[in-house]
């Protein structure tokens, strides 16, 4: 809130997650501090899942502290006493909730349901707070004990590591989002924009020219996330935030997700860099489809493509031989399943087919054109506008990584696996530099709201272009990806990946494509061939237009 700078989470040792659950090279790093309560005996510790009677005890003896806001008492319940006490305190004291009545519902083996009603009460002005939550009893490590297994969520399921919660003058003016022709946009309609708004509102809120009002908010550790509203006591007046989001865009990458879980797409315009939409489906709430870093699969020979006709290693008429396996550098690389060789294919058809042995056996480039460890990385940065961590969109995101590797991974990177890293955005992004030649950055909203310089890079050669464009309209009509593409009308092309992932037993699935004037990349976790899931979703946004 204004007055005074973030507020503090004092005391403890926290588990800090770092981007979202399960993504790529996002972790969740867990720290036990202890297990709460008071120290018994050797002979006293029990072991074993909980029973149903602890499970009703450690419950019930946490609620009743937190209900009498008695934060040391209620921490000591839990598996991470450090931890819990500054959140438990912040409650119902920088939070300023009161009469808590917390109603458990029925236990489900060892996790307990329940539901909260109170009140928000801030200079004269009260509000009711409702939700539900549940919390999980685990046996304490080191004294038997049952305790209740500490997770912010258990006080809001909203809440996140490092999170806390605040009450007073909102740290920014709200804003009345509106798309591209003025349609308003809200969390409600549209619930993957929930954090991109908040974010904008912390960013841009005062340049709206809105008033703040008096809230509950949630109070997240990274400034630039921006605070999540849950309750408005005093409303503020709200700015208008014109966007370049597409209502009817958006409102079909919503509805594209939900078909798959742990999936993510976005929507831009290639001739302006506009971003039409985003959307994820994920449990944790991760805007993965922003700030995801995973490897892309084969939707990385796009730029591993332009790298050879840039260089003049081939064209799409020219050889790219598909062997039915290749070694670089003692690793041996396959190509999908049941695929059939073809020693006198050109580029074009091993880039419609997603021949991986292909691109692996031209990474070295020829005699007379040479390549080298740093190629695929020049090409990425100059002229796709990658990897340079300096993309200004209005909101976090993450403009990939390309870095130059020495050995297997050359080859790896190539086909979009080693150590090359994108999200969703990233690949919209190269296929509308791909079928433009030009690369514009994507932006959420205009430059000139605040002088930020939006990053460049050469783009392509026209020739360069035409013949990248050509094979994704190819391998969208014959290719990979003609089944999800099928139906489409206009100017359509494609191209789909697959990338697999240590110890995971099926590919993260890729895909991207493009329709006239709107292009579209979309990720699956474990989600299989690029065309059996992101396929889809892709071609429900592109079917929708901007």
């Amino acid at each position: 809130m204004r007055n005074g700078a973030k507020a503090a989470i004092v005391g403890g040792v926290f588990a800090v997650m770092v981007g979202g659950a399960g993504y790529g090279a996002y972790n969740i790093v867990s720290a036990v501090s202890g297990d709460g309560g008071s120290a018994g005996t050797a002979a006293e510790k029990k072991t074993g899942p909980p029973s149903a009677d602890e499970v009703e005890e450690a419950s019930r003896a946490f609620f009743a502290a937190w209900k009498k806001g008695d934060a040391a008492t209620a921490a000591a319940e839990t598996n991470n006493a450090q931890a819990a006490r500054p959140l438990l305190v912040a409650y119902g004291g920088q939070a300023h909730i009161t009469k808590v009545k917390i109603t458990p519902g029925t236990p489900a083996g060892t996790t307990v349901p329940f539901s909260v009603a109170a009140t928000v009460s801030y200079e004269g002005k009260s509000k009711p707070l409702a939700y539900e939550s549940e919390l999980t009893v685990v046996r304490g490590k080191t004294t038997g004990k049952a305790l209740v297994d500490w997770q912010p969520a258990v006080v809001h399921p909203e809440l996140k590591t490092g999170d806390t919660l605040v009450t007073g003058e909102a740290a920014s003016p709200p804003i009345e989002a509106v798309d591209r022709d003025g349609v308003v946009l809200t969390k409600e309609k549209y619930p993957s924009l929930g954090p991109v708004l908040d974010s904008l509102r912390d960013k841009y809120g005062d340049k709206a020219g809105g008033t703040p009002g008096i809230e509950l908010a949630i109070r997240h550790e990274s400034e630039e996330a921006g605070d999540t509203s849950l309750v408005t006591l005093a409303k503020g007046e709200a700015g208008k935030l014109r966007t370049t989001f597409s209502a009817g865009a958006q409102a079909a990458a919503e509805k594209a997700v939900k078909q798959f879980a742990e999936s993510s797409v976005v929507a831009v315009k290639p001739s302006t860099g506009e971003v039409l939409a985003i959307a994820n489906h994920r449990e944790d709430g991760f805007n993965a489809a922003f700030e995801g870093r995973v490897a892309p699969g084969s939707t990385m020979k796009i730029i591993t493509a332009a790298m050879f006709i840039d260089n003049g290693v081939t064209s799409m008429n020219s050889p790219a031989p598909c062997p039915s396996d290749a070694v670089w550098m003692s690793r041996k690389f396959h190509n999908l399943k049941g695929m059939q060789p073809n020693e006198g294919a050109t580029l074009a058809n091993s880039f419609m087919r997603s021949c991986n042995t292909a691109f692996v056996k031209l990474v070295d480039g020829t005699d007379e054109k040479p390549l080298t460890d740093e190629s695929l990385t020049t090409e990425a940065q100059e002229r796709f506008g990658l990897g340079k961590d300096n993309w200004k969109t209005g909101v976090v995101s993450y403009d990939g990584s390309v870095p130059a590797s020495p050995g297997p991974d050359r080859a790896a990177n190539a086909i979009g696996q080693g150590q090359v890293q994108m999200n969703p955005l990233n690949m919209a992004s190269v296929t509308a530099t791909a079928i433009t030649g030009t690369f514009r950055q994507p932006f959420v909203v205009s430059p000139k709201l605040d002088n930020r310089q939006l990053a460049t890079a050469r783009g392509l050669p026209s020739d360069t272009a035409a013949q990248l464009k050509q094979m994704m309209r190819l391998t969208a009509t014959g290719g990979t990806a003609q089944k999800a593409m099928s139906g489409l009308g206009g100017d359509i092309g494609a191209k789909t990946g697959s990338a697999e992932v240590d110890g995971k037993e099926a590919p993260d699935s890729w895909f991207t494509g493009f329709r006239n004037d709107i292009a579209a990349a979309a990720m699956v976790q474990q989600g299989g061939h690029g065309g059996d899931a992101a396929g889809p979703i892709v071609a429900q946004v592109l079917r929708a237009g901007g």
